[in-house]
C-alpha cells in the first residue's frame, strides 16, 4: 500500500475488539462506515492508495490512514499490501460487493431526488377527495401543465385524514381537502365553498319540493360516507345544528355509491351536486342550515417546498373562488 511505513505492514491494531465495540454501542454501523465507503471503493478499485487519492482528491496519507481505521473498525483485514498496491482479501471482496451496492443505491437515491426537484420537469405528490376526482382535478391539471408541460404528479385519491396523515409522512406535498383542519402544523388555505344537497329518492314524499329545511328529513334512515371522512363529519355537524342526530344505515365509501342507495329507496343522503345527473333521485335545495362544505389547500407547514410544488402550490392559490365548476 502506497502510505507512511508505519502502516504499511499488516494490520496491527492498537485496540482490542472490545474497546471497539463499546465505542460503537451508541452509535451504528452506517454511521461509523458511511464516510468511508467511497473511499474504500476507490481502493479497492485502483489497487493503489496514490491513484485513488488523486480521483478522490485528498491526500495519500489521509486515504491511508481512513482506511486502517475502517480495518480497526471491523476488526478485518480487508486489503493484502505488496509494496505501493494493495489487492483485496476475500472479507474485502465479500465486503466490496455489498459497499458498490449501497453506493449504487445512494446514487439512484440522489438522482431521485434530483429529478422530483427539477423546476421544468419534476413531481409534485397531489391528494385529493374522491368527489373532487371525476371533474375538478383533472380541469386543474390541464390548466396547471399549459404553462408546465414537463410537470409529472403522483395523484392519490382518499379522504381527508388520511391525506393529513399523508402530508406528515412526507407521502403528499399538498392535498385538496374537506373540511378545512384546524392543526398547528399545518398550513391551511381556504379556496373554495360547495352546496350540499339533500338526495332522496324519486318517489319519497319530499320528492316534490325545490327547498327544504334540514329538520324536515329527521326522521329518515341516513345512507352516509364512513365515520372519518369528512363529508361525514360535515353531514353529523349539519343535522346537530338542525336539532337531531341522523339515524345511518348504510355507510360508505364514495358519494356516487351512496346516490346509487338513495335511488334503490334505502335512505336520503347529503351530497354534493353530481358531476351528471342520477335518475331515481331527486335533489333539494337545503335552505336551513346553510348546507355547504368548504373545500381548501393543505400542506405541512416549516418544509421548504421545490420548484414544481411551489409553482402549483401557487397555481391552485390563484384558484380562489374558481375551484369548483359552476
Amino acid at each position: 500500500m502506497a502510505h507512511e511505513a508505519r502502516s504499511a505492514g499488516s494490520l496491527s491494531p492498537s485496540r482490542d475488539a472490545t474497546d471497539i465495540r463499546a465505542e460503537l454501542d451508541s452509535t451504528s454501523w452506517a454511521t461509523v462506515l458511511a464516510p468511508r465507503l467511497a473511499q474504500f471503493a476507490a481502493v479497492a478499485r485502483h489497487e493503489h492508495v496514490t491513484r485513488a487519492a488523486r480521483e478522490l482528491g485528498v491526500p495519500q496519507s489521509t486515504l491511508s490512514r481512513a482506511m486502517v481505521r475502517l480495518e480497526l473498525d471491523l476488526g478485518v483485514t480487508l486489503f493484502a499490501r505488496q509494496g505501493r498496491t494493495v489487492s483485496l482479501t476475500p472479507a474485502g471482496r465479500g465486503f466490496l460487493a455489498s459497499v458498490e451496492r449501497a453506493l449504487g443505491e445512494v446514487e439512484r437515491s440522489a438522482e431521485s431526488v434530483r429529478a422530483d426537484a427539477d423546476p421544468l420537469s419534476g413531481r409534485v405528490a397531489f391528494g385529493f377527495l374522491h368527489t373532487l376526482g371525476p371533474e375538478t382535478v383533472p380541469a386543474l391539471l390541464r390548466a396547471f401543465r399549459a404553462d408546465h408541460p414537463r410537470i409529472r404528479f403522483q395523484l392519490v385519491q382518499n379522504y381527508g385524514e388520511a391525506m393529513l396523515a399523508g402530508l406528515r409522512a412526507g407521502q403528499l406535498d399538498l392535498c385538496l381537502t374537506s373540511p378545512v383542519p384546524d392543526a398547528p402544523d399545518l398550513v391551511v388555505r381556504r379556496l373554495d365553498e360547495q352546496r350540499l344537497r339533500l338526495v332522496v329518492p324519486a318517489d319519497h314524499r319530499l320528492a316534490s319540493r325545490r327547498r327544504v329545511r334540514l329538520a324536515e328529513a329527521s326522521g329518515e334512515l341516513f345512507v352516509s360516507l364512513e365515520a372519518g371522512y369528512g363529508l361525514r363529519r360535515i353531514t353529523d355537524a349539519l343535522c346537530a345544528e338542525a336539532g337531531f342526530t341522523p339515524r345511518v344505515g348504510f355507510e360508505g365509501e364514495e358519494a356516487e355509491t351512496l346516490r346509487g342507495l338513495v335511488a334503490a329507496g334505502l335512505g336520503v343522503a347529503l351530497l354534493p351536486p353530481p358531476l351528471v345527473p342520477r335518475p331515481g333521485v331527486v335533489e333539494l335545495t337545503v335552505t336551513a342550515p346553510r348546507a355547504v362544505r368548504e373545500i381548501g389547500v393543505a400542506w405541512l407547514g416549516g418544509h421548504a417546498d421545490t420548484a414544481p410544488v411551489a409553482a402549483f402550490k401557487k397555481f391552485l392559490l390563484g384558484r380562489r373562488g374558481q375551484l369548483l365548476p359552476d
